[in-house]
């Protein structure tokens, strides 16, 4: 199969050259690897990291500064969190939701049990362990709901479509036309 490529020549004009292709044309689109300058994950990683990092704080200490400054972080997180959400599809957010409320409630699960039970039972500090589970909790509950709420805000933007020409047609002006 050929495609056609343009060549400028020397006086500006283009010349039309055909290039033999090694791949099918079924088979052009869906083999392109599509690299991204940046990286999807990397946004929602942080994100999940500073909501652990805050859920942490706040669990930690009822001091004011750690309050603060776990609000502070809580800020980013949903400001990294909204960035990926406009950079995915409303079906990857749909799946990260659910992945993430069905991760929420398993780690609730062991929070029924008892998180210095679960410390005492797992091996190493049962103290970083408790720490680690609530950090954990934190981040995902935390991520779950606001992936929920930019899923919801997409899907309630996308319902409000209105067509232009509706408003442009209508002959019910207030104004006279003389």
């Amino acid at each position: 199969m050929r495609y056609p490529a343009e060549l400028a020549g020397d006086d500006g004009r283009h010349q039309q050259l055909y290039i033999r292709s090694a791949i099918r044309a079924s088979k052009a689109v869906s083999d392109v690897i599509h690299a991204y300058a940046r990286s999807d994950r990397l946004l929602l990683a942080a994100s999940f990291a500073c909501f652990a990092v805050a859920g942490l704080a706040t669990a930690a200490a009822d001091a004011t500064g750690a309050t603060i400054g776990a609000t502070a972080l809580a800020v980013v997180a949903v400001y990294g969190l909204a960035q990926y959400a406009n950079r995915v599809t409303r079906r990857t957010l749909a799946h990260l939701s659910l992945a993430l409320w069905i991760g929420f409630l398993g780690v609730a699960g062991l929070h029924a049990v008892g998180l210095e039970t679960v410390g005492a039972a797992v091996p190493g500090p049962s103290g970083t362990v408790v720490q680690s589970l609530t950090a954990v909790t934190w981040a995902t509950f935390l991520t779950a709901s606001t992936a929920t709420a930019f899923l919801g805000f997409r899907e309630y933007g996308a319902s409000q479509t209105h067509a232009t020409e509706d408003y442009l047609e209508s002959d019910t002006s207030d104004y006279s036309t003389r």
